[in-house]
């Protein structure tokens, strides 16, 4: 098979199998409807791998269309694959966390009726993503970008008669859409300015003869055009990878199926925004001012969205603010140049945080859609599985070294402490007190739900989604190991979370892995220069490791979280009653969803309801429309009493106006 037709192929077999599941599940029925979207997912999967085996061992990288569907004006709107290792690296990530989630959901979603539309929509989320991270031109960017919005649209709003689901998709459309505008004016930056072509290689080569070039966005005041364009791409990314303060619809959409919030917040949509900026490197290398925005929007979100993290109860929340702080770490890798540091966080982040959410989930179904974690506690006896790799998962999310998870998250915290761009003392100081926090909370939600005294034997039981009823109601229940389509994945996710950091950071980082494929201005930044010079191989790097802050300020939040939540309660609870302003405002998620609400949602309503009322009823309709005809009427209203049908009436009209004729004409007689 040539390569083409092997990526065609790559793409194309989730999107098979979600079609036929989708349109044809009624037919097929349950089984043979996840047979076919695992097979197709199972099909890409063994590709990406062939794939980037073939380009580590000396295989030539593909760019070139596939299809071209448009030209105007000289610019081809084409399909076309660029494959290169950082493509490759994100189809095995995207393909391999994808599968787990589709043989995980068999368990998850065993009951619920809606088995074969779900199927059906992560495969379709899989496509979308596949097309997103292989294009070679912004159009087909631009498309995948805007499909995994709409996936994510139908899976957060799985449950669609469940209110909250409804409301948590509505915010995250319109968030992206705030985002996608911004990344929509980028690409119109790249296409009005870089030659006019919107293929990668073809805008990369243009940008360095574009490195001083301003343009007038306001008359009379000159902005850089990189600086333009590269803050503009990021606004999209903002969007998509959930960036303060377009992070808000992250955190609700948890309201979907657990299994799309591990495919969501671990190997797709989130990481569709770091995936963008590190392809876009030779743009964002000439603008110092975008990098420094980049870095500083990341710092904000790292350590704010993680002080959230602490305060929540709900299981799955807590993993969805740890995505946002994650997140965070690779937007900051990304301001400070450090982009193979961001796309390896990306990558270790993918396994163990598709390992914790499948564990949350694991933990939900064993206690009857509980997802409350002070109804939990002392679960390791009765899950051992789920018990084990959730702590291995939190071990590699918190950076215990040797684990995948410290390899990528210590790399970005030096690459911090080595770059001198603006705004890089207040990245330092964030990711560091990070670890902090993310150790804290990481072991809270552990401590809290597989350790410490039973607190469910006396739960009420409360069904969630209304489609469990057969549970019963009002008596405790014994938690129970989930079966093995569901603790299969977490074993299998379990092993990259712990080793896969150790086998690839020395050729990601420091070797061959993205040459010509990321590109640094290493004199203008010499961040991975840097930390080149300081690494002496991994195991080295993990040894060192045990010296340095990172690693006490780790060990310091898991002791911390033990104190609080296994010793002694009363402290958290003192600290709820002391510091009750900052619970309240960590409570209401610093009041952003209020202000946007109450500010944007409802001016923008008032502003139209305005507009509505005064422009379109009063002035256009009222004065415009009616009133022209209003004084067609009154002049007709006059005019028709004329109208009287005698002959006599008009004889008289007809004497008087010759009369009146006569009158004017001799006047003007006598004048001469």
């Amino acid at each position: 098979m040539e390569m083409k037709s092997l990526y065609l192929l790559i793409a194309l077999a989730p999107l098979a199998g979600s079609a036929i599941a989708g349109l044809l599940g009624w037919a097929i029925g349950r089984v043979a409807a996840h047979l076919v979207t695992i097979g197709g997912v199972a099909v890409s999967a063994v590709g990406a791998v062939y794939v980037l085996n073939g380009l580590l061992n000396g295989a030539p990288t593909f760019d070139g269309p596939v299809y071209t569907w448009l030209t105007v004006g000289g610019i081809d709107y084409s399909v076309g694959f660029l494959i290169d290792n950082l493509t490759a690296m994100m189809m095995v990530v995207v393909t391999s966390v994808s599968l787990m989630v589709h043989i995980y959901t068999i368990g998850y979603m065993h009951e619920d009726p809606g088995y074969q539309r779900f199927f059906s929509y992560i495969s379709l989320f899989t496509f979308s993503m596949l097309m997103l991270v292989m294009s070679n031109n912004f159009i087909q960017l631009f498309f995948g970008w805007e499909a995994v919005g709409l996936v994510s649209y139908l899976l957060i709003g799985f449950w669609f008669k469940k209110p909250t689901a409804i409301f948590a998709n509505l915010k995250a459309f319109l968030v992206n859409r705030v985002g996608d505008f911004g990344f929509l004016l980028g690409i119109g930056m790249v296409l009005a300015y870089f030659g006019g072509s919107l293929h990668y290689a073809d805008v990369f080569a243009a940008a360095p003869g574009l490195a001083t070039k301003t343009v007038q966005i306001f008359p009379g005041v000159e902005w850089s055009l990189m600086t333009v364009t590269c803050i503009l791409l990021f606004i999209g990314a903002m969007g998509k990878s959930a960036q303060f303060p377009l992070h808000v619809w992250l955190p609700d959409s948890m309201e979907g199926p657990t299994p799309i919030s591990a495919l969501i917040h671990a190997a797709t949509m989130v990481t569709a925004g770091i995936f963008m900026v590190s392809r876009m490197s030779p743009l964002f290398e000439l603008s110092d001012t975008a990098l420094s925005f980049i870095l500083v929007i990341g710092s904000i979100t790292a350590l704010f969205m993680g002080f959230l993290g602490i305060i929540q109860n709900d299981i799955k929340r807590v993993v969805a603010y740890s995505t946002l702080s994650q997140l965070g770490y690779m937007t900051v890798a990304l301001g400070v140049s450090a982009y193979p540091v961001a796309v390896f966080h990306l990558m270790t982040h993918a396994f163990f945080k598709a390992l914790l959410f499948l564990g949350a989930g694991s933990v939900i179904m064993g206690m009857h859609h509980e997802q409350d974690m002070r109804r939990m506690g002392g679960l390791w006896k009765y899950m051992p599985v789920t018990w084990f790799t959730s702590l291995l998962g939190s071990l590699a999310l918190i950076g215990t070294p040797f684990f995948a998870g410290f390899y990528s998250k210590d790399s970005i915290i030096e690459a911090v402490a080595a770059s001198h761009i603006p705004g890089s003392s207040f990245a330092y100081f964030a990711v560091v007190a990070g670890v902090f926090i993310t150790a804290f909370y990481s072991f809270r939600m552990y401590f809290l739900v597989f350790h410490g005294e039973e607190r469910f034997r006396h739960v009420h039981h409360d069904d969630h989604h209304g489609h469990h009823d057969d549970h019963g109601h009002g008596h405790a229940h014994v938690p129970h190991e989930s079966p093995w389509v569901v603790t299969l994945p977490l074993v299998l996710l379990a092993i990259p979370s712990v080793i896969i950091g150790f086998i690839a950071i020395e050729p990601m980082l420091f070797g061959d892995f993205f040459k010509n494929v990321i590109f640094i201005n290493h004199e203008a930044h010499p961040v991975m220069e840097e930390l080149a010079h300081e690494f002496h191989g991994a195991v080295g790097m993990g040894v060192h490791s045990l010296s340095t802050l990172p690693f006490w300020l780790a060990l310091g939040g898991v002791a911390t979280a033990w104190l609080f939540y296994m010793k002694a309660p009363q402290i958290p609870a003192m600290f709820k009653a002391k510091l009750g302003a900052i619970h309240t405002l960590l409570e209401n998620k610093y009041y952003l969803d209020d202000i946007y609400f109450g500010v944007f949602a409802k001016g923008s309503r008032g502003l139209g309801t305005l507009l509505w009322k005064v422009g379109d009823q009063l002035l256009i309709d009222g004065l415009l429309v009616n009133g022209s005809a209003k004084v067609v009427g009154a002049f007709s209203a006059v005019v028709r009493k004329l109208q009287t049908g005698f002959i006599y009436s008009y004889a008289t009209a007809m004497i008087i106006g010759v009369l009146g004729l006569m009158t004017i004409w001799f006047s003007g007689l006598i004048a001469h």
